[in-house]
Parts: structure tokens; sequence; C-alpha cells
């Protein structure tokens, strides 16, 4: 059986709808991304939106999220980042969704959410304890496993470090994030990283968009299999239309 995983990431939500980032209403471009997400084939079965969901991290801008994933017949994970307010998004969110950090099974996979969150910096940072949590849990569970963060390991405390341990506790196969606003792939020994675009603005690729089309909003579409099997598909689309200053 395969399931398949949407990737959105970095919608930078604010508590006025008329509020602008970066030029866009990104309340408009979230839902956009979420039409789209909706329609791909084949259809995702969660929906993963990996971090700086509210960009003013209001609680106001969380109850809109709320009200924008209400109308998904999708089950939800959610990963904080640097522009969020974790208590907020557990207290408005969490009933709706699995909020990291959390091991949760995904068909023959396994997907990992941890939280690198770091109150007051831009970079990130695993706890101690999260990471003594993730693997233990990972020693108890077989398959493959998809891990899901906000920052890349080298925008993280002993980001590569991390790796490492997950890896000799588990069969870390795909490591997924976002923070970079861009399309990347690499390769870490059997591991692949993958970073996703985001919903609202791109900042400058690091790698040529396979699509051709790096300033667009995107997402991703990860199809896991048995048999360690999985494929990826970027996603782009038009962007939303320009808001008036």
């Amino acid at each position: 059986m395969v399931s398949t995983l949407l990737q959105l990431s970095d919608p930078h939500l604010l508590a006025d709808p008329a509020g602008l980032y970066r030029g866009i209403r990104p309340g408009d471009a979230l839902a956009l991304a979420l039409g789209q997400g909706a329609a791909t084939t084949p259809a995702p079965t969660l929906l993963l939106l990996s971090g700086d969901l509210v960009q003013d991290e209001s609680w106001q801008g969380y109850a809109r999220l709320r009200d924008l994933l209400e109308t998904l017949p999708l089950p939800v994970a959610l990963l904080p980042g640097n522009h969020d307010r974790p208590m907020f998004l557990r207290a408005c969110l969490g009933r709706r969704a699995t909020v990291a950090p959390a091991l949760v099974p995904f068909g023959a996979w396994w997907l990992l959410l941890l939280d690198s969150h770091c109150p007051g910096r831009i970079d990130g940072r695993i706890s101690p304890g999260q990471r003594r949590w993730a693997c233990a849990a990972l020693r108890q569970v077989q398959g493959p496993v998809l891990l899901a963060m906000h920052h890349p390991p080298e925008d993280q405390e002993d980001g590569e470090g991390l790796l490492d341990s997950l890896a000799g506790a588990g069969d870390l196969r795909l490591v997924c994030y976002g923070h970079v606003h861009r399309h990347e792939q690499r390769q870490r020994g059997p591991v692949t990283l993958l970073a996703c675009p985001s919903t609202a603005r791109q900042f400058s690729p690091t790698q040529p968009c396979p699509l051709g089309r790096p300033d667009d909003p995107g997402g991703r579409l990860l199809q896991l299999g048995p048999a360690h099997r999985w494929q990826e598909q970027l996603l782009r689309w038009s962007s939303p239309p320009q808001a008036a200053v």
C-alpha cells in the first residue's frame, strides 16, 4: 500500500486577513496552495505543514490557520518554525492536528516529527531531551523513517550529529524540511534530504528548479510504499495576484 504525503511550508500567516507578507496576502496564498495540493494525483492522505506558520506569532493567526484546515478532509501534521509560538500552536490546533514532537505510523513508513523551534533565534535546535526521546522511540519500531522538521540540519545546533544519532537508532531514509523557501534535494549516505518551497515568497535558488519555476509558490508530494520505495513530485503553481499597497 502506498501512502501519499503533501508537504506545504512557510505560509507566514498574519492576524489581519488584509495584512501583507512580502507583498502578498499569505492567507490567500495558503488557501490557493491547499486547493492545488488537494487536487493532485494521487490524492494526498496526509498534509504536513513544515513551520513558519504564523509570521506575527498571534493567536488570531493560528485561529485563521485552524479555520483553513477545517475545510480539509485530511489528517494534518504541524511543525513549529522560528516564526511561530509553539504554545499558541498547540493550544489552538492540538485537537485538529498532530503537532511535533511525535512519531506516527504512515503506511509502511514511520513519520518522525521534531520541533526545532528555539526561542529568540532564527536558527534551530532539537533539545537533548527531545533527541533522547526520538532515538528511544525509533529503537522500538521497524520500517523506514521519514524525519520532518522545520530547519535543515546545517541551520541547527549539531544538526549533523542529530542525523547520525537518528540513523543509528532507526532506518532513517528521508528528511523533509522548510525554512529555506526553495526546492533542494541532496544525498547524505543512504538518506535523501528534501527542502520544500514556500506557499508565499521564494528565496534565491541554490539548485535549478526541475520545473523551471523557481519563483513560483509550491509544495511537494511524497509517495511512500513498502520495501523502502518512495517517489517525490515537486509542485508549482502560479503566484496569487500582487496585493495593492
